[in-house]
């Protein structure tokens, strides 16, 4: 699922290509896309965008008619929700939608009439899954467009305090707290694995048992990684953002399973649990000791190694083991 990096450029480059211009069509191609119904879609149809903007993990088009601005109660805001495989794509004004996993195009005029035509485009939705979780909400209203914000706090503006006392608010462990969006903005199952290898901590620890130095350690991580990811990825985005993904060959353990970690050469761990996958280092992170996969652990019962120690020794006997004949 595209994070706040992700999010952050496909913002900076959608606003480029489209701030100042008139919708002049929306196409829907997905029957699960739109989950609204009033007002209808059309409604945005030549009004003019006045802002493209983040809301969490969602991206907000608003709109207001061509030489006025609206009350805050009657502006349009159009919410897209990219979900796990939702990504856009600028395309030559009136390109078709993708036939198997195209979703919708919105196509946009030139910003003024003496503008070039190149300066028209089509932006298509795509979704490259057959569970169709990414959505679009149309709304109208501020006090609408607010209802769909998920509450969590934004850790790039937010202060050490304010980050602790949203930490300590709930108990749960690092990684649940990190991408829980009721807590805190844009952060998902890729990024919250780099923020705490940054931060030297334990996915598992609970946030009750954290002390202040390892708050404002851990806010000092989160701050740096996704302002450095969001850099790296402005600056190889290009034309437009191309290939978003959440697995990076730069990233120290996120889909680096059994890869040397880039601090201390340990090979990188993981926990599988529901669609994802969550990776560590334990030497980094754990003091040596490996987190329990849960299907793992419970079939192998006393077996399951708890040191990286018992992993070697376990995977020296089963390669000495001599093999079994059938």
């Amino acid at each position: 699922m595209p994070e706040l990096p992700d999010i952050t450029v496909y913002v900076e480059h959608i606003a480029r290509r489209t701030a100042g211009h008139v919708l002049e069509r929306i196409r829907i191609a997905s029957p699960f896309l739109l989950r609204t119904a009033d007002p209808p879609i059309t409604a945005i149809v030549g009004q003019k965008v006045e802002r493209i903007s983040r809301l969490g993990k969602r991206i907000v088009f608003s709109f207001a008619p061509e030489g006025s601005k609206p009350k805050k109660a009657d502006a349009l805001h159009l919410i897209i929700h990219l979900m796990i495989a939702g990504r856009f794509k600028w395309k030559p004004h009136g390109a078709p939608i993708p036939g198997k996993i195209g979703l919708a195009a919105l196509d946009f005029a030139p910003a003024s009439k003496g503008a070039k035509e190149k300066d028209a485009g089509t932006l298509v939705f795509t979704e490259a899954s057959t569970k169709k979780r990414a959505s679009m909400h149309l709304v109208r209203g501020d006090e609408a467009l607010a209802s769909h914000d998920p509450g969590g706090l934004d850790v790039m503006r937010a202060d050490t305090d304010a980050f602790a006392a949203r930490l300590r608010s709930e108990n749960h462990t690092l990684k649940r707290a990190l991408t829980d969006p009721h807590l805190f903005d844009g952060i998902g199952n890729a990024y919250s694995d780099e923020i705490l290898h940054h931060a030297r901590m334990s996915p598992v620890k609970l946030t009750s048992r954290l002390g202040d130095e390892e708050i404002a350690r851990l806010h000092a991580s989160i701050r740096e990684v996704l302002d450095e990811w969001t850099k790296r990825l402005r600056d190889r985005a290009g034309e437009f953002p191309e290939n978003v993904t959440a697995f990076q060959p730069e990233m120290a353990v996120h889909g680096k399973y059994g890869k040397p970690c880039p601090r201390c050469g340990t090979r990188v761990q993981r926990i599988r649990y529901a669609a994802n996958e969550m990776n560590y280092c334990p030497a980094c992170q754990t003091e040596g000791k490996l987190l329990a996969d849960r299907s793992l652990s419970r079939l192998m019962r006393g077996d399951w190694p708890k040191t990286l120690e018992e992993l070697e020794i376990k995977k020296a006997k089963l390669k000495a083991a001599p093999p079994t004949s059938r």
